[in-house]
């Protein structure tokens, strides 16, 4: 307790001035004067790093953190369940000051228990981009994911016939995110009295699951789209149409702007995905993580319901991207450079 004391009384001024909007090098000196015993410990336990876009969430999250004086211990869960629980167990008997959390299942009982015992203990803790049901986290940090199924419905609408048929293969079941954006799709497609001729989810975000649908899908007759739960998934879909020679001409859809998946943008093989500006997500999660795990009170202006309790809820809009604004979004932010999306493409 005296050492947790410390710790709180230590890191109250550098987020002081975080929050107050003061230069990132007057926090840097600031921490500069604490000692190692005394650095916030924040944990972050991770579904999976097998996404590239995880990897940006992580290397962001933890820069950030670092440069505000905090330490941080990385759990890669590998998408198994059972060792997220291990692991988060270990975060917590390790006494962290925050623990930060994507989940592999956002309505696991288990985990739900864990969490509770970690606030329990005065441990913070945040869902991250992904809800934690019934938990009564402290913050959770995500975008619009409604607004996701509303754009990659209405890009599949935009390229097909009237009365065209779509096909989905959504995420994972287990993930929060996925009920939220196939809310988006249908909404959409009941705004143009459309339905989904066919719809699957891809346990734990597998790739495999999407290669396999998209077969069964087209065996079962032609459809003019296929909206896909993340560029993961739209890039085994994008194979199985090539098999078949179907790329380009069956509209192809994504999120999170893989590099794989821009390039097959520019090339014509996928219509569109979703650009989430993840630096900004993971940074404003490593900010509040410090505030939290300082005593800090936060303020992110909205709330979300877990099913249960109102958890506070900071949220990014997403932008749609097709080969028409690319440059502007994607190669425009950085966030990739125009020699790796135009890699295949002959100028």
């Amino acid at each position: 307790m005296i050492r947790r004391c410390r710790k709180v009384l230590a890191a109250i001024g550098i987020v002081a001035l975080l929050l107050s909007g003061c230069e990132q090098e007057q926090i840097l000196q600031e921490s500069s004067h604490r000692g190692e015993e005394e650095k916030l410990q924040i944990g972050l336990s991770w579904d999976t790093f097998v996404l590239e876009r995880w990897l940006r969430d992580r290397d962001v999250f933890v820069s950030t953190a670092t440069e505000l004086g905090a330490e941080v211990n990385v759990q890669n869960a590998n998408g198994d369940l059972e060792q997220q629980l291990s692991q988060i167990q270990y975060l917590i008997d390790k006494n962290m000051d925050v623990i930060v959390i994507v989940a592999v299942d956002c309505n696991n009982q288990d985990l739900v228990e864990l969490v509770k015992k970690a606030k329990r203990k005065g441990i913070k803790v945040i869902s991250y981009d992904r809800l934690i049901c019934d938990a009564d986290t402290d913050l959770y940090l995500s975008f619009d994911n409604v607004m996701v199924g509303e754009m990659v419905a209405q890009a599949a609408l935009d390229q097909i016939p009237e009365g065209g048929k779509i096909a989905a293969i959504f995420g994972s079941p287990t993930d929060h995110n996925v009920k939220e954006v196939e809310e988006g799709v249908n909404k959409v497609l009941k705004a143009n009295n459309q339905e989904l001729v066919y719809k699957k989810y891809a346990v734990n975000w597998e790739a495999e699951y999407a290669r396999y649908y998209t077969n069964e899908c087209l065996d079962e007759g032609p459809v003019d789209a296929v909206i896909c739960g993340n560029d993961g998934l739209a890039a085994a879909a994008y194979n199985v149409l090539a098999e078949r020679q179907l790329a380009g001409k069956v509209c192809l859809t994504g999120q999170d702007a893989d590099i794989d998946a821009c390039q097959r943008i520019v090339e014509g093989g996928q219509y569109m995905t979703v650009y989430k500006a993840i630096t900004d997500l993971a940074k404003q999660a490593a900010q509040y993580a410090v505030a939290l795990g300082s005593g800090k009170e936060i303020n992110p202006g909205q709330t979300m319901n877990d099913g249960t309790y109102e958890v506070p809820f900071y949220k990014l809009e997403p932008v749609a991207v097709t080969k028409d604004n690319i440059d502007e979004v994607i190669i425009g932010s950085q966030f990739h450079f125009r020699e790796e999306v135009y890699l295949h493409v002959q100028e």
